[in-house]
């Protein structure tokens, strides 16, 4: 009996491929979280209550590109597996490597920061994301800080906060990370990193935007005394 050929790579199962692709990527995703763990000795610090189960949105200080990596990184894998990034389709298409890497790793939202307008919402693939059960990381100030104070944040949050005002926001400091990767470099440098995960919080019934942005950012900024020297831990 003559065995069957096996089927030319052209001819191949788009199933098969995307399996493969999402295999991959999920070994990829493991090694890179024990690599950024490694590189950064990343300490992760629940307080103030916050439930690291359940379905909600990381809200969280921006200072480098090291960022979601070092917060998607402290979680641990189950919960991981749920957690989609948001980022900016115009930086992190630019190239395959990037391309893949939010794709099949980090299973990032990537939304058109440049072209909003009814066909382009950015909100829509954040909505998609929560509506199929997953978690994300966003980080409202929009763009990179200097690592020591707050910029003001977008009302972005806000609206996807009242799209969706059954999910729990939880506030994130991240500590040294635009140290560990600044602007301008591909190269980390290895030092310490901390991520500092808050009590949940949510948009309250008719709680004014401005009200609003500043209570998630003042709870977001007050995540950074628990870095300080001396600061204890209950």
């Amino acid at each position: 009996m003559i065995p069957p050929r096996e089927p030319h790579p052209a001819n191949a199962s788009p199933y098969r491929e995307s399996v493969q692709a999402w295999t991959f990527g999920r070994l990829t995703a493991t090694v890179l979280a024990s690599a950024a763990r490694l590189v950064t000795g990343l300490e992760s610090r629940w307080i103030g209550g916050a439930r690291a189960g359940m379905q909600c949105v990381y809200v969280a200080n921006h200072t480098s590109h090291a960022d979601f990596v070092l917060l998607w990184a402290s979680l641990p894998p189950l919960l991981r597996s749920r957690t989609c990034p948001v980022a900016a389709a115009e930086y992190w298409n630019r190239g395959a490597f990037r391309g893949y890497l939010m794709k099949h790793v980090f299973q990032a939202v990537l939304i058109e920061r440049n072209r909003v307008d009814r066909a382009h919402n950015p909100l829509a693939p954040m909505l998609q994301a929560l509506d199929r059960g997953k978690s994300l990381i966003v980080f409202p100030e929009g763009t990179r800080g200097n690592g020591s104070e707050l910029l003001p944040f977008k009302c972005g949050i806000y609206h996807l906060a009242r799209q969706r005002p059954g999910i729990e926001l939880v506030p994130v400091w991240i500590e040294n990370a635009h140290r560990v990767l600044p602007r301008g470099t591909t190269l980390p440098v290895p030092l310490l990193c901390s991520v500092i995960f808050g009590e949940a919080a949510r948009l309250a019934p008719h709680e004014d935007k401005m009200a609003f942005l500043a209570r998630l950012r003042q709870n977001v900024s007050d995540l950074r005394k628990s870095c300080e020297p001396g600061t204890t831990h209950s």
